[in-house]
Parts: structure tokens; sequence; C-alpha cells
């Protein structure tokens, strides 16, 4: 318990940090209202996935939610603070534990607040936009059940892709380099995605990217089309969360502060 306090009080009191926790929630809230807004659906049956459009402010959050994890992790070896932290606290797996618990409990917060006020946007303006329910969508409602799948694997996605920046964070150190790893493995694989000709390759890198296999729990409507499940393409995310969480835990513990 004393190395959670420890974590939180340190996370609550970088201002720093906390700015960007509300910049996460104001982007991922206003991006998703503005698609809801600008998207139109003149007609019964025009195929868009209401839920994911309401949510696409996640795609933009998570930067900022990545760039947030790293800091707290890269700060304290920028000052020098990491070695007080280690010499308080000997163990280096717990003080990593708590690192990571504290970390995801916050995300997980601020990323629910994120997600209802994007889907409360959503609810608002996708009618104005043409997602009535006479051209075939009900009111956004998170009694519906793939809206609820929807929204809270928003949220775990999230709090994960927290945890990927933390792991890397811990293993290379330096702020720059840990943000540039994570924003890559996020962002460049849908490029990749993109430029790869071959059908049967793209639907391989569309399984295997954090993004996007991730994100494939935002799905509502055409879900047996998706290259992953729902459920399946978030534990994608996780399994490289997990990985990076190994090798920044791995190399805390085996190498000098």
């Amino acid at each position: 318990m004393s190395a959670l306090r420890a974590e939180w009080t340190k996370l609550r009191t970088a201002g720093d940090l906390g700015r960007l926790l509300l910049l996460a929630v104001a982007l991922t809230a206003a991006v998703g209202c503005g698609t809801a807004e600008a998207v139109k659906c003149p007609d019964t049956g025009c195929g868009r996935d209401a839920v994911k459009l309401a949510l696409t402010g996640v795609t933009v959050g998570q930067a900022v939610v990545a760039v947030l994890a790293v800091l707290a992790v890269s700060g304290e070896y920028g000052t020098g603070m990491i070695r007080t932290t280690l010499t308080a606290m000997p163990d280096r797996m717990t003080v990593f534990a708590a690192k990571a618990t504290v970390l995801a409990a916050v995300v997980l917060a601020s990323g629910t607040v994120a997600v209802l006020a994007s889907l409360l946007g959503g609810r608002l303006l996708l009618p104005g936009s043409g997602f009535t329910e006479a051209h075939g969508y009900a009111p956004l409602s998170l009694a519906d059940g793939p809206t609820l799948r929807a929204a809270a694997g928003s949220v775990l996605y999230l709090a994960l892709v927290a945890l990927l920046g933390l792991g890397v964070a811990t293993a290379v150190r330096d702020a720059a380099t840990a943000i540039g790893i994570v924003l890559g493995l996020l962002y460049v694989f849908p490029v990749v995605i993109g430029v790869v000709q071959d059908p049967e390759w793209q639907r391989h890198l569309q399984q295997v990217s954090p993004m996007t296999a991730g994100l494939a729990v935002q799905a509502t409507v055409h879900v047996r089309e998706l290259p992953i499940g729902p459920w399946a393409g978030l534990g994608v995310l996780a399994a490289w969360a997990a990985a990076a969480l190994l090798a920044g835990g791995l190399l805390l513990r085996g190498r000098d502060a």
C-alpha cells in the first residue's frame, strides 16, 4: 500500500500529467462530437457504424495517454528521482507494479469520462446528421449490448495503451525515444496496411496491429466481416502491453537506476 500511495502522490502532484489527462479527455470527446456532427447518413441503411463514429476521438486521445504514460516514468529518470524512489522502496518489482496499477486506474477513470462524454455527444448530435430511427439507427444507449461492449472496450483500450507506454518507457528510459516507439506501433501499422496490396497480408497485419486490432472492440455492425473479433482484437493489444511491461520490468530489475 505504501508503494501505491507514493506513486499516486507523484502522479497527482505532477502538474503536467494532470493537464495531459484533461487534454486526453477533452480531445477524445471533442473529436468524437466533431465526427458525429460532420458525417452524414442521408438514406436508410447508409452502412455506417454510429457507435464507432461517436468514439472516433479515442484514436486521437490515445496519443496523449501514451505520452502521459511515458512521461510518468521518464520524468523520474530525467530528474534522478528514480534513485530516491528505489532507495526508499528497494523492491523494484513492487515499485513497477505500483506504477502500473496507479497509471491504469487513473487512465481507466479519465477514459470512462471521455467515452461517456463521446457517447452522450453522439446521442445528441448523430440524429441531426441523419442517424435516426427512420434510417435504421436507434439513439445510442449503454442498454444496448454492442454499444456497452464498445464503450467498455474503449476504456480498456486506453488503459492498455497507457501500460504499453509505461513498459516501453521503462525499457528505454528516454522520453523522446519511448514516445516515438509507442506512437510508431500505434500509427505506423495502419499506414503499412494501406500500402500493402495483398489482401491476405493486409488481413494478417490488421490482426497483429495494436491499434487496428484493439479498436475492433468498438465495432457494432458487420462484426463478422472484421479481420479479428472485438475481444480477440483487444487481446492483441493486451499482448503488446504485456510484452512491453515484461521487457520493462526485467530491464528495471537487472540494471542500475
